[in-house]
């Protein structure tokens, strides 16, 4: 018997992402229906969407381990251990736990080495757009909108990583909120903190330029006024894992010096 976990299935993309990299992907025998990163995984047998589980699937893959994200998927995880499978659940919200969480699913699979390699590689890139922004001639502030009814603005590692990309969020105090509501904000008062970018990001939809410029009193905002209205792909910056630390960061920067 292996002293490693050798059957896995991952209900999030995070977690199947840091598996490929540390060269576990072989080891992956479920995923997420939304899982999208890395392509190859999209082959594996889908068991799960963000809130529900197929557990008769499940148990047909013989998993040694199942992986989780969050309190939304907590009753997932209660069923699965009381069908006597062993569960590893996350909750990352941070960058820092984001890391964390990578370390952690290293050494779940004797990858310890490996896996802090990759945590110091990712470490050094967030450092050097760090760098970076702070030669920039200043800093934009910018609306990061998750989703459009109601609105709710970033969670906090996209918080953070606007930061690192050069840009202030306008909802900063809103980071520390660990769940979508606490993130609802009303339209006045993103109109209020005038925003010079906005960054949609609706958790799998298209964002709509035109539903954000129809918005009442929104003409005045410096962002729709000056027509910069982005969108970066949930896929990229919103799964709590490698890809945003990465693509994510990479179209964070993107956007805000195509202003600066």
């Amino acid at each position: 018997m292996s002293r490693y976990p050798s059957r896995i299935v991952c209900l999030t993309e995070e977690t199947t992402e840091t598996l490929y990299l540390l060269g576990c992907g072989e080891r992956v025998v479920g995923i997420s229906g939304f899982t999208v990163r890395p392509p190859e995984a999209r082959q594996k047998p889908k068991v799960s969407t963000f809130t529900e589980a197929k557990f008769d699937r499940i148990i047909e893959l013989h998993p040694d381990l199942v992986l989780t994200f969050s309190d939304l998927q907590a009753d997932i995880a209660a069923e699965l251990m009381r069908l006597g499978i062993q569960v590893v659940g996350f909750n990352q919200r941070t960058i820092e736990e984001i890391l964390q969480m990578m370390l952690v699913v290293g050494s779940l699979v004797g990858k310890s080495s490996d896996a802090e390699v990759i945590v110091a590689r990712m470490e050094k890139g967030l450092e050097a757009a760090k760098t970076q922004a702070a030669a920039m001639g200043r800093r934009p502030k910018v609306y990061f909108e998750e989703w459009y009814d109601p609105l709710i603005c970033g969670i906090c590692w996209v918080s953070e990583l606007i930061e690192i990309a050069g840009g202030v969020d306008v909802f900063r105090e809103k980071r520390i909120e660990r769940g979508a509501s606490g993130r609802i904000v009303p339209q006045e008062e993103v109109l209020a903190r005038n925003p010079e970018i906005i960054i949609g990001s609706w958790c799998g939809k298209q964002f709509k330029k035109q539903v954000v410029r129809s918005r009442p009193g929104w003409d005045a905002i410096d962002a729709v006024h000056d027509d910069r209205l982005f969108e970066i792909r949930s896929s990229l910056i919103l799964q709590p894992g490698p890809a945003a630390l990465t693509d994510g960061l990479r179209e964070l920067v993107r956007v805000i010096r195509s202003v600066c």
